[in-house]
């Protein structure tokens, strides 16, 4: 790849680390112990990053002030988001808790010896993962800002998922950049449990059964084959004259399809192509896309959506369909997108979130995970799609303007692969799409289907 897609050796680049600290709110804290709800309870121990790049500012600040006023509007911002200052620690029936105790949030400032235009942004494995986004050792929430060769600046975070959904963490990063410009927080967090407390007695329909599974069920894991595919991430942008190419061809027969639901039935025909194209064994394919259920709990009680829209923990469910990775690969698009319709209409209700919640009340206190995420694959290819479209990027401004980019990072550990969609920075209506998919996977997308996944380059985020 030339320099546009992030220069030859790029990734070869040392990241030297300069300082760190440990950022605490700015005023104290009674300790108190806040239990997670019953939707946090089915999330593993997973850390999910996200990071964000900024060209030299025009301001000419130096880094070292940089730094201070992200030090400074953490110290303020975790004083009403003080989940994040806490630590997680298992409660007397080993669930876990959140302590709050203001142990502070790890900060770490850094060096990297490239420059922004050169940060192969394509392959995320060499440039991102374990150089700029932070591996959180301690704590809820860790910070690394790296400065670059040309005076660019990388502000990276990585949070416990067991604490927070991506809404959550979108509304602390925009928190975040709104005090560190001296402006009042847009929308102030509630951790008011109540709001998702189970039903007595309660109702569970049997299809939740099948999408999530108490971890004494599960199968004991197994050793991967010495030869077998292994996943890999990538970031790609898709034009909207693509989106809204897939979407009319997914829309045919004159029921609109979304662009999430268009995307991700073509998505999945390629991954089962993939499967046929590698003769597996395998004959079944299965995908989940996540689902907010923040306005489907509230169902037109407007009381209820501003509470539910100022909720900080997870509100999310994990759908998925199965289907033949033959009859996936010979049917149209459009009859893909109709399957992942109907396996999302049952999960898209309030009664789905109400019944989830009873339904791990019951299980209590032994914990539970999606089916898909930790036995996927066992029967063929899976994969889960997570929309990033509410992703705030152009309002995390600290001071010295918007990010030239940001992205979501998930290399989740699982067995299934991880895909989520953002907008571009660009406004056009295009996406950008971190994607976790195996290599094999990925292959084929990029031979067959290099007209809508197209790698993301400096050129294209106008870094050069």
């Amino acid at each position: 790849m030339g320099s546009g897609a992030g220069g030859v050796g790029s990734e070869q680049f040392i990241v030297s680390v300069s300082k760190r600290e440990v950022v605490a709110a700015v005023l104290p804290l009674q300790e108190y112990w806040l239990p997670l709800s019953n939707l946090d309870l089915l999330l593993p121990p997973l850390d999910v990053g996200v990071f964000f790049c900024y060209k030299k500012n025009l301001h000419n600040l130096t880094f070292e002030s940089m730094a201070g006023v992200l030090k400074k509007a953490l110290a303020q911002v975790l004083v009403s988001h003080y989940a994040f200052a806490g630590e997680l620690v298992p409660n007397s029936v080993g669930e876990p808790e959140i302590l709050c105790n203001n142990r502070g949030v790890d900060f770490v400032e850094a060096f990297a010896d490239v420059d922004l235009r050169d940060l192969n942004l394509y392959n995320p494995d060499d440039t991102i993962e374990g150089k700029l986004v932070p591996q959180k050792k301690h704590g809820v929430f860790a910070v690394q800002a790296t400065e670059l060769r040309c005076g660019g600046l990388v502000v990276a975070c990585s949070f416990d998922h067991r604490v927070a959904d991506a809404y959550s963490a979108n509304m602390f990063l925009v928190s975040w950049a709104e005090v560190a410009q001296s402006k009042p927080i847009s929308t102030p967090p509630s951790f008011r449990r109540s709001l998702l407390n189970p039903r007595r007695p309660g109702s569970i329909h049997p299809s939740l059964d099948d999408m999530y599974i108490p971890v004494t069920e599960l199968p004991p894991p197994k050793d991967p084959e010495p030869d077998s595919d292994h996943l890999i991430s990538r970031i790609y942008y898709i034009t909207a004259e693509q989106l809204s190419r897939l979407q009319s061809l997914a829309s045919a027969k004159g029921c609109r399809r979304t662009k999430l639901e268009s995307f991700s039935a073509f998505l999945w025909k390629m991954v089962a192509k993939s499967a046929i194209a590698q003769n597996a064994e395998k004959k079944i394919t299965k995908m989940g896309v996540v689902v907010d259920g923040r306005t489907r709990l509230t169902e037109g009680d407007e009381h209820k959506a501003s509470l539910m829209g100022s909720y900080f923990g997870n509100v999310l469910s994990l759908p998925y369909g199965t289907e033949q990775v033959d009859e996936l690969n010979e049917k149209s698009l459009e009859w893909v997108a109709d399957k992942v319709h109907e396996f999302l209409e049952g999960a898209v209700t309030k009664e789905h979130f109400l019944g989830l919640i009873d339904w791990v009340e019951a299980h209590r206190p032994v914990s539970s995970v999606a089916k898909i995420y930790c036995n996927g694959s066992e029967d063929g290819p899976a994969f889960v799609v997570s929309s990033g479209q509410r992703f705030p990027a152009s309002k995390v401004d600290f001071g010295w303007g918007m990010p030239g980019f940001g992205s979501y990072h998930f290399p989740w550990g699982g067995d299934a692969g991880y895909v989520m969609p953002m907008p571009s920075p660009t406004g056009n209506g295009d996406w950008v799409v971190y994607m976790h998919l195996l290599r094999g996977q990925v292959e084929l997308i990029e031979a067959e289907a290099s007209h809508v996944f197209k790698p993301l380059t400096s050129t294209y985020l106008h870094f050069d």
